[in-house]
């Protein structure tokens, strides 16, 4: 799958504080957060490195999306994943919503295409925002 990334040169901790602002910036907010790691680790045992998923939204972009075809509340909200990939370093990753919208379709809803690029460009300036860190 197509995603926007970066890499930071943080722990995990800083970075997720780092990308809740920036997102909220890009007019985003976090609705869930699901932390994978000790959740592997409460339920089957299992440790792992630091792994979580923020589950942001954009209501503005998010009413536009249902407007053209409800169905894409399937793809709400998008997640953010932030992993520890070493000690001290944080990969953030975004699906990218230009890859999703189009994924198996033969042709995608009037105003869609446009609408899934001014998503992946705010995601894509949140993540940038991190780089300069």
């Amino acid at each position: 799958m197509e995603a926007l990334k970066t890499t930071v040169d943080e722990p995990i901790d800083d970075v997720e504080s780092a990308i809740r602002k920036a997102l909220a910036d890009e007019g985003f907010g976090v609705l869930t957060e699901i932390d994978v790691a000790r959740t592997l680790e409460s339920k089957l045992g299992v440790r792992r490195s630091p792994l979580k998923i923020l589950g942001a939204c954009n209501p503005s972009f998010a009413h536009r999306a249902l407007s053209v075809d409800p169905s894409l509340a399937l793809l709400l909200p998008c997640n953010v994943v932030l992993e520890e990939v070493e000690a001290g370093h944080t990969q953030v990753s975004v699906a990218d919503p230009r890859t999703i919208v189009s994924f198996g379709k033969a042709s995608v809803p009037s105003g869609m295409e446009e609408l899934a690029s001014e998503a992946a460009e705010a995601l894509r300036r949140a993540i940038d925002r991190l780089g300069g860190r």
